[in-house]
């Protein structure tokens, strides 16, 4: 069962030694990352899965020890998901950027309260699937936890990575006010379309995690809000 979830934007620039002169620009969303990380702890799960956006090649289980990295950033840093390195996690297929970010965001925080292992997921993964893969994981364990990565739209102006559209501002208020309210039901309900021409990477993770917390009961909290760069990242704790 779901006994609490993190939500946290993904960008490599979130790791100062990748955003090098310009890492205190994010230094509010790294502070919420860290309290929302400190609500999982809290809740001492018996297994922390997280989950992230991936292509092809990053899809699918990715094991205790895996490993990702950020050289393709320009920076000679490697990272691992937290626990006990097994064959499967060595070498392996390396961890989406995505992951990687968590990976490094839960070394920071000095993890060690649950075995961890990492899901790539498809960002055209359709709604009713992701919430089919939330449920299936909520099973997994008694006290189960989620590390959700992900960002909102890329397109609030007209310097984002997508450049300015006018939805944008109103889909990224409505998954603040979903996420803020652990409103499962308004998470599912995003429309993926939408989410995908507005560049938004976290809509299939939220939804799987919306799957995953049907019936929890979980109560949600908005640590973080704000579209630097032009891009929405969203920070948020359920417990």
């Amino acid at each position: 069962m779901l006994v609490a979830a993190a939500v946290c934007p993904c960008p490599p620039l979130l790791v100062p030694r990748v955003a090098a002169g310009a890492a205190p620009e994010l230094d509010a969303a790294r502070a919420a990352c860290a309290d929302a990380l400190g609500v999982l702890a809290a809740a001492r799960p018996d297994r922390l899965i997280v989950l992230g956006p991936a292509g092809r090649s990053g899809r699918g289980p990715h094991p205790a020890g895996a490993r990702g990295t950020f050289r393709g950033f320009g920076v000679d840093l490697d990272v691992r998901l937290p626990g006990a390195v097994t064959e499967a996690g060595e070498p392996g297929r390396e961890l989406p950027p995505s992951l990687s970010v968590a990976a490094w965001l839960l070394d920071r925080a000095g993890w060690a309260d649950a075995s961890v292992e990492g899901l790539g997921v498809g960002e055209p993964l359709a709604a009713d699937r992701c919430v089919e893969v939330g449920g299936q994981l909520a099973v997994r364990a008694d006290r189960m936890a989620l590390l959700v990565m992900g960002d909102a739209s890329a397109c609030r102006t007209v310097k984002a990575p997508g450049y300015l559209d006018e939805r944008a501002e109103g889909f990224d208020a409505g998954v603040a006010r979903a996420l803020a309210a652990a409103d499962v039901a308004a998470l599912k309900a995003l429309d993926a379309e939408l989410a995908h021409e507005l560049k938004a990477s976290g809509r299939s993770c939220w939804q799987v995690l919306a799957g995953a917390a049907e019936g929890a009961g979980l109560g949600g909290s908005l640590l973080y809000d704000d579209a630097p760069y032009g891009v929405g990242y969203l920070v948020a704790a359920w417990s």
